[in-house]
């Protein structure tokens, strides 16, 4: 973080000090857990939906924060009051203080913002991105999935004065969410790489998906740039919406599509599902890249990193050597874990929407499909409640197993009341007997795959973050005693 003194965040905030904070204290670092607290930082003492951050600023001081950003003034065990930064809302005054830093950053040192919205795909395309772009010089993007009003200042705390690229993870579950945080760090390129259902019952139906994410482009400066996946129907349309530049990506390009873009050719997937394509880049030059993340789909989240990379000058075939077998860095993302008895773990758990369900789907079915020898790997799917869907919930969780079964998905298990529909679904549809499964939760669960499981098969775990299906992920891939077992595709 650049060093900021108190005084000058209180007139970031419009805050007031506290009788016992000094002016002239230099702020190292900010952070909204205590646990996380540094010598010289800045605790902010947020209210939570279970906790509320004030009672913890003992902690974070006894941690080495020197300053909390309070809504209220709080004291010590002794009676002295806590020194502190008091603001009418402390997450509004993390995004203030965000805000004036990218403001200082890209007057002094010309700092590059790349903003990524999207259904699906943010954490996966922010993770190429970033390593692509610290070939140009230094790179801060999200750790882990931190795309929101908290995540986003908090990524941007990370910054320093060498700081050349920031890229922001930018999420929403309703329309004004995106342009809140635009407003915040203003994106000079903003990506939209999707909009499925994902949280459709918050937003009021998928037209308001489209509306928010359509946020990111309208941010943009006409000095800027707009990267659109082409072959998504409400994404095209975008273009419409800014006043930047576009530049599109896709698999499907039309013969009538002019201009600049970045497209997929002749895509493939090997054997152990890696996409294997030409890549050609917006000066028209091609490439040979075969990918470490697993499945198809990824392949847009590869073209929009691309694109974002060649744009702010990094060239083709750097990009190109860069993403040869560049996998996830981010956990629970189609993360391939070998286990010493021949079992292929895949976890995907970390979200999920029916669009990526399908994906994630298609994927486990086309690495189950017999080799060469004509030799095939019995296919297991492990699916959780898809959340946040509204009224469309019960449709496409009926579909869901209907859908795992026409894919010829050898063994479904269905985990938790939410998702249940999808194992009647299958057994209507013809899945009978032990071709699928039901659990009422992940102990029963993990009680029916350790009984199941036979060296070969391949093991996908898809739902909802809050399904808890990743740590059962976790907890199956570390069952037997091969601890040596190692993850596919990691970051290079």
């Amino acid at each position: 973080m650049i060093e900021l003194l108190s005084a000058e965040i209180a007139e970031i905030t419009g805050g007031r000090l506290t009788s016992t904070a000094s002016a002239d204290t230099p702020i190292l670092g900010v952070d909204t857990d205590s646990r996380n607290c540094e010598t010289g930082w800045l605790f902010v003492a947020k209210p939570g939906e279970s906790s509320d951050g004030h009672h913890f600023i003992d902690a974070a001081i006894g941690q080495g924060a020197v300053l909390a950003l309070a809504e209220r003034e709080t004291q010590s065990a002794d009676g002295a009051v806590h020194p502190a930064i008091i603001v009418p809302d402390a997450i509004i005054a993390m995004g203030q203080i965000a805000a004036a830093i990218v403001e200082r950053l890209k007057a002094a040192n010309g700092l590059r913002v790349v903003g990524i919205t999207g259904s699906a795909g943010k954490t996966t395309t922010k993770d190429l991105l970033a390593a692509l772009l610290a070939n140009l010089g230094p790179t801060i993007a999200p750790v882990g999935s931190y795309n929101g009003e908290v995540g986003v200042p908090l990524t941007v705390f990370r910054a320093t004065a060498e700081t050349k690229y920031l890229v922001m993870e930018m999420g929403a579950t309703g329309i004004g969410h995106i342009r809140y945080l635009t407003d915040m760090v203003h994106p000079e390129v903003g990506v939209v790489l999707g909009v499925g259902s994902a949280h459709a019952g918050e937003f009021g139906g998928i037209e308001n998906i489209a509306k928010a994410k359509g946020e990111m482009v309208e941010a943009l400066p006409a000095t800027g740039l707009a990267v659109l996946n082409h072959d998504d129907n409400l994404v095209a349309p975008m273009h419409t919406r800014t006043s930047a530049p576009v530049r599109p990506f896709g698999v499907q390009r039309t013969a009538g599509e002019t201009g600049a873009g970045v497209w997929a050719r002749d895509l493939d997937v090997d054997a152990d599902g890696h996409p294997v394509f030409t890549l050609v880049a917006a000066d028209s030059s091609t490439h040979q890249v075969t990918s470490g993340l697993i499945g198809r789909h990824h392949v847009a989240n590869i073209l929009a990193a691309a694109a974002v990379a060649e744009y702010l000058g990094l060239e083709p075939a750097k990009i190109a050597a860069t993403l040869q077998g560049l996998g996830p860095s981010s956990r629970w993302r189609m993360e391939r874990i070998e286990r010493a008895d021949g079992v292929s773990i895949i976890n995907d758990a970390y979200n999920a929407n029916p669009d990526s369900m399908r994906a994630a789907l298609r994927t486990l079915a086309e690495l189950g499909l017999p080799d060469a020898q004509g030799n095939a790997r019995r296919t297991w799917a492990v699916l959780g409640e898809m959340l946040e869907l509204g009224e469309d919930s019960r449709h496409e969780h009926d579909m869901l197993g209907r859908i795992a079964v026409r894919m010829n998905i050898k063994k479904l298990l269905v985990v938790g009341r939410g998702a249940k529909l999808a194992y009647n679904s299958a057994v209507l549809e013809g899945s009978w007997g032990d071709e699928a499964y039901y659990a009422e939760d992940t102990k029963a669960a993990a009680r029916i795959l350790n009984e199941n499981l036979l060296p070969g098969d391949i093991v996908l775990f898809k739902s909802s973050n809050g399904s808890g299906l990743r740590h059962l992920g976790d907890q199956i891939a570390e069952t037997t005693s091969g601890s040596s077992a190692a993850k596919e595709g990691s970051a290079q």
